[in-house]
């Protein structure tokens, strides 16, 4: 069985963060393992509070796994502060895994701060060029790009979008997935892999429930990576996933509720509970 490890944040509420990222690969048939950057008191109201993981368990835990246990894919997600980022960086360039996936996670769908402000240079200098893709949403990318120039940055159109694409591929990355649930229209993310750009377009799902979403789709590409698909198959497989799973979303809390990630197992399975 492929295995795929996750470097992420906790979430409480088990919608995104390590507990997505698990349900994810366990759904898209690998095993999946982890390593615990920050726990952090959340719902599907918010993030009401983070507490970040020293640096030295931090590697600790990669050390842990990767002397012991071959990796066939990495996800990164939530990594908060400088210290964080640096022991990262520093355990993945001595492991040199393969297929790496960075989903630079900044904001909560709340609006809680998730990535410190003075952290967002060190994550583009050391996590961006380590990565064989990227993938951010739009706010995210006009963050990054905003960062790197000194100016601000406005992604409104799918032309604007390809444009980013480019921008962010010239940082190092070997290929970006710029997502595209923050422009009006169709949902259309843009695969951009130094060479071409390839839509990937979906029906827009009327939804509140999409906490999560982002955590889902970067541990889907990871697993099918780790899987041995290319990168265009990789990131149509889990688009397709991600659709499903947001389409039969789960309405749990006062807030915004997770998706679904077991939906078609639990359909092929006989068990679903519309409760």
């Amino acid at each position: 069985m492929k295995k795929v490890l996750t470097i992420a944040g906790s979430d409480s509420c088990g919608g995104a963060g390590i507990q997505a990222d698990l349900k994810t690969f366990s759904a898209n048939g690998v095993y999946g393992m982890s390593v615990i950057t920050a726990v952090t008191a959340q719902n599907t109201q918010g993030v009401f509070d983070v507490q970040d993981l020293d640096a030295k368990i931090i590697k600790g835990q990669i050390d842990a796994i990767f002397t012991d246990i071959e990796v066939d894919a990495v996800k990164i997600g939530m990594v908060s502060q400088i210290s964080t980022i640096k022991a990262i960086a520093e355990k993945l360039k001595l492991y040199e895994p393969k297929n790496l996936v960075l989903d630079p996670v900044m904001i909560s769908k709340s609006g809680y701060s998730l990535l410190k402000p003075e952290s967002e240079r060190v994550l583009i200098d050391e996590l961006i060029p380590l990565a064989y893709i990227i993938t951010p949403n739009v706010p995210e990318a006009e963050e990054i790009l905003k960062t790197v120039n000194s100016t601000v940055v406005t992604i409104e159109t799918v032309d604007d979008m390809e444009a980013a694409a480019k921008e962010i591929y010239k940082l190092g990355c070997k290929n970006v997935l710029l997502k595209g649930g923050h422009i009006e229209g169709e949902a259309i993310d843009v695969l951009y892999d130094g060479k071409e750009i390839i839509h990937f377009q979906s029906e827009r799902i009327n939804t509140k429930n999409t906490h999560g979403t982002g955590c889902t789709l970067s541990s889907a590409i990871a697993s099918n990576l780790a899987l041995g698909f290319d990168i265009k198959e990789a990131v149509n497989k889990a688009k397709k996933y991600i659709t499903l799973a947001i389409e039969h979303s789960l309405d749990i809390g006062k807030g915004v509720g997770p998706t679904h990630h077991f939906y078609e197992l639990y359909k092929k399975g006989g068990l679903l509970n519309e409760d």
